[in-house]
């Protein structure tokens, strides 16, 4: 069956009013789960009564309004007509699908690039985010339909990852809030939230909500070499059937024809995309063997870095990096799901704050993983932890053998400011360091340091190392 690649403002409208429809249907069993932050049973009410004010808002427009307009009216009624906690949310998530409309069209990339703002515009909203409540939802959703977006996913395969990711999320909302665990209930805004992506979805295929399963999914579809010959326009179906599939190969006969080799799961929607682009004939099928299985990584460490050579310091020593920044939080879970390791280790660096580090450690339940941080305050010490990492030994073991190398180091800076030269100040600093012990010295440093002179100096061995972008001149371990 075939999907739409975008939604016009038509589409987006009947969005609004099914979700209106199916949000006041599902009112009392929203309130129902209503037990954070306060059991009040008003989150199905408020979020129900915050979308009629986005739908009312819509309906004021006249003619044949496009996508932006329409998702335009949709964020104004819903900011005017919040209510709650909850509504508040429901408008922030609107306005930014408002603003990944602007230019008129909502596609696959608007909807994912709309639920990365939605994450940053709700996490600046709300002054204190709890995880296991609706921005848990909403962050797996997002990270789901950005990866999905980033693979080349259609507009119905990033609804349908995000909604897939949604649901896992939501389950798992017992497991990161205590009093949803007491209560034997999932978050009630999350669920709200689900309701607008399922629907979402709903308007998609073309089908009623209810008729949207909740299983999980069957086994996937074999893969299968499809192949055939073409003529039209090349590069147009290239772009078309990329994304669904591998293994793409055009043999052009010359720039109008020429035979298509694709693998793909979704074979029926390769030889329709085929057929609405240009003339096929010599179709062929063949089933091809199950693929070899490659494990994935049994465990990532994911270390925040700044850009540029410490970074880079820290790849080559194993470890995934993500830059610090507002986003960060949402980087790392993108990270961790697109690695689909079963462990993961995260490294701070003294780059994340308490908030941060609370909201890493319980989105990750949505993702079923492992999860463990070991307590490195600098980066220095996040490289001494990287370097006794063993990736054969149980995660428990690796992670206290790393934070017993953290936290063995003696760390110490040199500031942008200082009276003297640099090498001064570091063999000031790094004696007082070693006046009570050490054998080893490691510099980032972000400036030339002449290090067998101050090895010379020291009495013990000295390794430096590039680094820009420190916030300071050098950053000094001692162990």
């Amino acid at each position: 069956m075939s999907h739409p690649r975008e939604l016009d403002g038509s589409r987006l409208h009947d969005w609004a009013a099914r979700a209106v429809t199916e949000l006041s249907a599902r009112r009392a069993e929203i309130n129902a789960l209503n037990v954070f932050p306060v059991p009040d049973a008003d989150t199905g009410s408020n979020m129900a009564h915050t979308m009629e004010a986005a739908l009312a808002e819509v309906e004021k427009l006249t003619g044949s309004p496009d996508a932006a307009a329409v998702a335009g009216a949709l964020a104004v009624g819903s900011v005017r007509g919040a209510r709650g906690n909850s509504g508040l949310v429901l408008s922030q998530v609107l306005r930014a699908v408002a603003d990944s409309a602007s230019n008129g069209c909502v596609d696959g990339g608007s909807i994912a690039r709309s639920l990365i703002l939605a994450v940053q515009l709700v996490d600046r909203a709300i002054a204190e985010p709890v995880e296991g409540t609706v921005i848990t939802v909403l962050r797996a959703a997002a990270v789901a339909a950005e990866s999905c977006d980033a693979a080349g996913g259609t507009l119905h395969q990033v609804v349908t990852a995000a909604v897939e990711a949604g649901r896992t999320a939501l389950a798992n909302t017992p497991s990161q809030l205590e009093v949803l665990r007491e209560a034997g209930v999932v978050d009630a805004g999350g669920t709200g939230f689900l309701v607008l992506l399922e629907t979402l979805l709903a308007e998609i295929e073309g089908t009623a909500v209810h008729e949207t399963p909740r299983v999980a999914p069957a086994a996937p579809a074999p893969d299968l070499e499809v192949t055939f010959f073409y003529s039209g326009d090349l590069d147009l179906l290239q772009t078309r059937i990329s994304p669904l599939g591998d293994s793409l190969v055009i043999a052009r006969a010359d720039d109008t024809s020429g035979r298509v080799h694709i693998h793909s799961r979704d074979a029926g929607q390769v030889i329709e995309t085929a057929y609405a682009t240009g003339q096929v004939s010599d179709l062929r099928l063949e089933v091809l063997p199950d693929a070899p299985q490659v494990d994935a990584p049994r465990r990532v460490v994911v270390a925040v870095t700044p850009p540029g050579s410490v970074a880079e310091l820290y790849r080559e020593a194993g470890a995934i990096v993500v830059a610090p920044g507002e986003d960060v939080v949402s980087r790392i879970l993108s990270q961790v799901r697109s690695s689909r390791a079963q462990e993961l280790i995260l490294l701070p660096n003294g780059l994340l704050d308490r908030r941060q580090l609370v909201s890493v450690e319980r989105a990750t339940h949505a993702f079923e993983q492992t999860f463990t941080i070991v307590p490195t305050g600098r980066l220095v010490t996040g490289i001494a932890a990287l370097s006794v990492h063993d990736a054969d030994a149980p995660i428990g073991v690796a992670a206290y053998t790393m934070t017993e190398a953290a936290t063995a180091m003696r760390t110490d800076i040199v500031p942008t400011t200082l009276n003297g030269s640099v090498e001064d100040a570091v063999s000031g600093i790094c004696r007082d360091m070693l006046a009570t012990g050490g054998e080893h010295v490691i510099l980032l440093t972000g400036t030339e340091v002449d290090v067998e002179k101050l090895s010379e100096d020291l009495g013990v061995e000295v390794l430096a190392f590039p680094a820009d972008g420190l916030g300071h001149l050098v950053e000094i371990g001692v162990e």
